[in-house]
């Protein structure tokens, strides 16, 4: 059955659950939920209380009027809390008197809330949808807590619908890491507005290099310090701009101190990624984990030039032109690579980032990205109503 035919004819009452109204996964949300009102259908969104700040306040404060279902915030922990039973249960009873026909979880938080109580031996209308966004895949750290997320993962795939791996690297690292699985599954790739592919260009004053993102051990900003340290003590003193924020910024702060390379490091502070593209020539991305992430599509579409780690689904945004990838976690590499992009001609610089661009744009579709998802949706009921008609089927007395 093609993903035309498998479109929801009928509105359908759609809920979104996560914890962080932050970064790639707070963009994703937010595109989905409008395309999906933009379709005709009611959402609603269930997010943390505590996490966000002003920005995600008036993100959430614009898109509000036109939620159906209405926007609730309540507490939601980070790390894995008693009181997650407690939201779990405050979500499904919220869900089951908005009435919905899908319930979304995206993250790990998202996701457990959404489907611990599709456990229970209680009879629900709702199919349940799962966007991992990356993660307790992307869990770098104690492997004996490593293994209890992915028996959570392997407990909570009884409760999932329809899973809606956001890459083909998550759906991998699902398939090897919790096992096989028999439930519905497709690769939703994230998706950009045409409005989104406009070349940008840096101030008269740009570093020669920007950092946009989280500050955290998981972005690798070590290894972009430590190779902009290699790199000086050859002569070469680029400029950094590091934005955004995170827990590990005063380690940063004080790791630029000690390389040598704290005058050549400058700590922005958030702003938005399209206001922050000029403040540098080149992106540096050097993560050591990711899913999708968004910031290498809009970079891409901004047409700005691009350093970036082979990890995660990085290599299906750039398709063809993988080869331009590097090894993540090494300051060497990354600083040869950091080098040759500084000597290169901006004629041949520019022909590469258009090339990107070209491709990203025919692949990477918000309208793509919704009709997907929707599609998703409308296989998982379409399977439930027919294992409830096969069940009733058994029911009836034989004549």
């Amino acid at each position: 059955m093609s993903m035309q035919q498998m479109v929801p004819e009928r509105k359908l009452r759609i809920l979104h659950v996560f914890r962080a109204p932050l970064g790639g996964l707070f963009r994703h949300v937010i595109d989905l939920a409008r395309e999906q009102v933009a379709r005709g259908h009611a959402v609603g969104l269930i997010a943390d209380s505590f996490t966000g700040g002003s920005r995600a306040n008036e993100v959430l404060g614009d898109l509000a009027p036109s939620l159906e279902l209405g926007l609730r915030r309540i507490p939601m922990h980070r790390p894995a809390h008693i009181l997650d039973a407690v939201a779990a249960w405050r979500v499904a009873r919220h869900a089951d008197q908005l009435d919905v026909d899908v319930i979304h979880g995206h993250g790990s938080k998202g996701g457990a809330y959404t489907r611990l109580p599709a456990l229970l031996p209680t009879k629900r209308k709702a199919i349940h949808a799962y966007t991992p966004h990356g993660g307790s895949f992307n869990y770098r750290g104690s492997p004996l807590v490593e293994r209890g997320y992915m028996m959570a993962e392997r407990l909570l795939t009884a409760g999932t619908d329809v899973f809606l791996f956001e890459s083909a690297f998550i759906a991998q690292q699902f398939r090897r890491r919790v096992g096989p699985t028999t439930k519905l599954t497709r690769i939703v790739y994230n998706g950009l507005s045409p409005t989104e592919f406009l070349p940008t260009e840096p101030r008269a004053d740009a570093a020669e290099f920007v950092y946009i993102g989280e500050l955290r051990a998981a972005k690798g900003i070590d290894t972009l310090i430590d190779a902009l340290a290699l790199l000086s003590k050859t002569g070469i003193q680029p400029r950094l701009v590091l934005v955004g924020t995170g827990p590990d910024e005063g380690e940063l702060i004080a790791r630029a101190e000690t390389r040598g390379v704290s005058a050549q490091v400058t700590f922005a502070g958030l702003v938005p990624a399209r206001l922050a593209f000029p403040l540098g020539r080149i992106l540096v991305v050097p993560s050591r984990a990711e899913s999708l992430p968004y910031i290498v599509l809009e970079a891409t579409a901004a047409q700005m030039l691009i350093v970036t780690t082979d990890v995660g689904g990085i290599s299906e945004i750039f398709g063809p032109f993988r080869d331009r990838l590097i090894a993540p976690d090494d300051p060497e590499i990354l600083a040869d690579t950091l080098q040759k992009m500084l000597v290169r001609s901006p004629t041949e610089l520019r022909a590469d980032s258009q090339a990107l661009a070209s491709f990203v744009k025919t692949k990477f579709k918000i309208s793509d990205m919704a009709d997907s998802v929707l599609a998703g949706y409308a296989e998982a009921i379409a399977n439930r109503d027919r294992r409830g008609a096969t069940a009733a089927s058994f029911a009836l007395p034989s004549s």
